[in-house]
């Protein structure tokens, strides 16, 4: 279907403030049918305030928006659902303990003759949502808690069509996903778009702009700055309108001539069930080592067993050359090993979020921070102040619930909490997942200050330019084993793409199929 040239949605001078903090000023800003508009800018530029006033969520303060050509104002998520508006957030909707039909059916299960809810129907129309999405392997009554993070976000993604959306809005909904999940998305999208949807899609990640927008909008401080046709902007110019100032070297520099530092951490032949299977590594004093491969070969359950988290291990992790038991992360984290983690999900496994800021961060280092049995306040103050401005976190009043912060600012905070702990071996789990390109050149800085200053760092991600960018080595894990080591100029994409499809010992000469998307 050809784009219509008048716009589905209007907003026009729309304005929201929380107290002194202007989230957004004087916003005019129009999405069409049949097209996938992108909203690009930093943590904190407008964006979530943009789409939550869209989707009902919170009220401007000023302005009006238009649907379809009438005037909007929805007093609620349920009010905008009934026009046909549907968001998919990166935090999750999803309820847990429920299963994944009940998950999708909850505003609007289908209904037998007597009122109850038709349990047969609802399995159906499961069926047919998962199958949309490419997730037919996902059994409907299976409990959303009992599935990965990527096949979780999936479901969310097939709730969302369930819902018959007009204006189908998209918050970093392929951040969590393997690369053959992204794949499916980027299918169901461009359908969508060719049956008449309007989209907004929200994405730090510029290949996914480059792959799918139309057109791009570009926010800054509350402000629209710009909209465009994709593809009239380089990457480098989008950037700077976002950041509104040049954007300096993204990676910093790698030390040169560096000789092999005395290992700090060793693992000799680590198993756990069918996903780890004989994993041998060495991660030096003052070394960044990277993990790669396809998302799902052992990497987070590596990180796992190194902090103490899973039981039933076989092997041996020896730290300064000595054989160590990590049965928990107390045990991983004490004095004696130095070991923290940054673990994939800051929202749920990283801040409790309804506490203060100022709590969040000095969690991990109460032992350090009380005096007798008591927290010393002074040294808590003090402690928690280096770190904010260490990290440039902006933070506001420290009192204030951490979930008020932007992504970025959240995902410093964990970073934060451990390094108040004065780790010597840092295990990253995808830190820079769903943060804006000024924060994650901020912690691609600050990896690099800490390996310089001495830290041993064992840094998984799933975005290929980063272990081309942050690593001295790379090691790609292969179905729960390392299958091969990258250094130097070995590092990359060619190499990391087909050293993770497992391609032997040429790999580094082997075509490379990848297409620009993070396994």
């Amino acid at each position: 279907m050809t784009p219509d040239n008048s716009p589905f949605l209007e907003l026009s001078g729309v304005s929201k403030r929380y107290g002194g903090v202007r989230a957004l000023e004087g916003v005019d800003f129009a999405c069409r049918r049949g097209s996938i508009h992108a909203v690009l800018g930093e943590n904190g530029a407008g964006k979530s305030t943009l789409i939550k006033i869209i989707a009902g969520v919170v009220q401007p303060d000023e302005g009006t928006m238009r649907l379809a050509g009438q005037p909007v104002r929805f007093r609620d998520p349920l009010a905008a659902n009934a026009a046909g508006v549907v968001c998919i957030f990166q935090e999750l909707s999803l309820m847990p303990d429920l299963s994944v039909a009940d998950n999708i059916g909850i505003s609007n299960p289908p209904r037998t003759r007597l009122g109850l809810i038709d349990r047969r129907a609802q399995r159906r129309r499961t069926e047919e949502l998962l199958a949309r999405v490419g997730c037919e392997d996902v059994n409907p009554l299976e409990q959303v808690k009992n599935l990965p993070l990527s096949r979780r976000q999936m479901v969310e993604i097939a709730k969302a069509l369930g819902r018959g959306p007009r204006l189908l809005i998209l918050d970093e909904a392929t951040s969590a996903l393997t690369s053959s999940d992204v794949l499916k998305v980027y299918d169901i999208l461009k359908k969508l778009r060719e049956e008449g949807l309007s989209l907004l899609y929200i994405s730090h990640r510029m290949h996914e702009i480059e792959e799918l927008a139309d057109t791009c909008s570009v926010f800054r401080n509350g402000r629209h700055i710009e909209t465009f046709p994709a593809g009239t902007h380089s990457p480098d110019e989008i950037v700077q309108l976002m950041i509104g100032r040049e954007m300096a070297h993204v990676y910093p520099p790698k030390p040169a001539g560096r000789g092999a530092a005395p290992p700090v951490l060793e693992v000799q032949d680590l198993r756990w069930g069918d996903r780890l299977n004989g994993v041998s590594l060495k991660v030096g004093k003052g070394e960044i080592v990277g993990l790669g491969g396809l998302d799902g070969q052992g990497q987070r359950e590596l990180q796992l067993a190194l902090f103490g988290v899973l039981s039933g291990l076989s092997g041996q992790v020896l730290v300064d050359g000595r054989p160590v038991t990590l049965a928990s992360p107390a045990q991983a984290k004490h004095r004696s090993i130095g070991m923290a983690l940054i673990p994939e999900d800051r929202k749920t496994e990283g801040l409790m979020l309804p506490m203060s800021i100022a709590d969040n961060l000095g969690m991990a280092a109460m032992d350090s921070l009380t005096t007798g049995v008591f927290v010393d306040p002074a040294k808590e103050r003090a402690a928690i102040q280096r770190m904010v401005e260490k990290l440039k976190i902006k933070v506001g009043d420290v009192g204030n619930p951490v979930a008020t912060l932007s992504g970025g600012n959240q995902q410093k905070v964990v970073i934060a909490k451990w390094l108040l702990t004065e780790p010597r071996i840092i295990l990253l789990n995808d830190p820079t997942r769903g943060i804006d390109v000024g924060t994650k050149q901020e912690l691609y800085q600050l990896l690099r200050d800490l390996a310089d200053a001495g830290a041993s760092i064992l840094f998984y991600t799933t975005d290929y330019d980063e272990l081309i960018g942050c690593c001295d080595r790379v090691l790609i894990l292969y179905d729960g084993r390392i299958v091969r080591e990258l250094q130097g100029d070995e590092i990359d994409e060619k190499a990391i793409v087909a050293a993770s499809l497992n391609l032997g010992a040429d790999a580094k000469t082997a075509p490379a199929s990848h297409s620009g998307i993070s396994p």
